[in-house]
């Protein structure tokens, strides 16, 4: 064997939860010396992300299927490395199918490779950064194997933009160009769920859904702390859709979907 220059290891097999998943292992920022974020530092830490709103996506799902039958499909927007794609994907067998969007090259690997080990054969996955129109992004490039919390890149420049772990450089030179599209442009014949978590883009992904939002009202999970608390509120709420906080995400359901019923009731 001829030997080259050493190379870290950064991404890893974990049996999560969630499924044998592709972690980085240093998908993560420190705020102290024992507190931090990011997926991988959950996933590594504790095997699961968020299962409290795993739990509530899939109770949502069972929902429209329930309401609205087979064929339910959802969009990920800020896929990650895929814990929600693979548990909705999962439930969903046989019913219902997933979109799941990532704008990062490296965690778009990630999560295509965690779609096909745990035979997602209802998931896609596509490699681009959703917005409201259709076009190239320049993002900036993250070096993975050092310490950052990846998914909560910003890849369109904010005035405060929040510290990671890395420091992010978005001029040309040194960002690379990926396809921008919106969510209409997929030409989904239903969408039940659209899940949006992209650092402070989720105003212009709804812009970018406009059409499909009102065509189809499908449930709308947007996170809301980057994004412009207010306006994204009274963009949903303009269209006819109750609005809830769960966590750091509005739940947003359109009046005339039954499910809304269910979350009114619940404690």
């Amino acid at each position: 064997m001829t030997t080259g220059p050493s190379r870290k290891i950064a991404f890893v097999l974990a049996a999560s939860d969630h499924g044998t998943m592709i972690v980085n292992r240093f998908d993560y920022r420190m705020i102290d010396e024992t507190r931090g974020f990011g997926v991988g530092l959950d996933i590594l830490n504790t095997s699961s992300f968020d299962p409290k709103g795993v739990d509530l996506t899939l109770s949502l799902l069972a929902l429209r299927r329930q309401y609205f039958g087979d064929g339910v499909h959802v969009i990920d927007c800020g896929a990650n490395i895929g814990t929600f794609t693979l548990e909705w994907a999962r439930q969903m067998t046989g019913w219902g199918s997933v979109t799941a969007i990532e704008a990062q090259e490296r965690i778009y690997y990630a999560l295509a490779g965690n779609i096909a080990i745990n035979n997602c054969f209802n998931a896609r996955a596509v490699l681009a950064a959703a917005g409201d129109r259709l076009g190239v992004m320049k993002i900036p490039v993250l070096d993975y194997a050092q310490p950052a919390s990846f998914g909560s890149v910003e890849i369109k420049k904010r005035e405060n933009p929040e510290f990671i772990g890395q420091d992010l450089d978005y001029a040309s030179e040194h960002a690379v160009e990926v396809p921008c599209i919106t969510l209409d442009s997929l030409g989904l014949a239903r969408v039940d769920l659209v899940k949006i978590d992209v650092e402070g883009m989720e105003l212009e992904v709804l812009a970018g859904a406009a059409g499909l939002i009102e065509q189809y009202r499908p449930i709308v999970i947007a996170e809301f702390i980057k994004a412009g608390k207010e306006q994204l509120r009274a963009w949903l709420e303009a269209r006819d859709y109750s609005v809830t906080e769960s966590d750091i995400n509005f739940v947003a359901i359109h009046k005339s979907d039954k499910t809304l019923g269910h979350i009114a009731k619940a404690p």
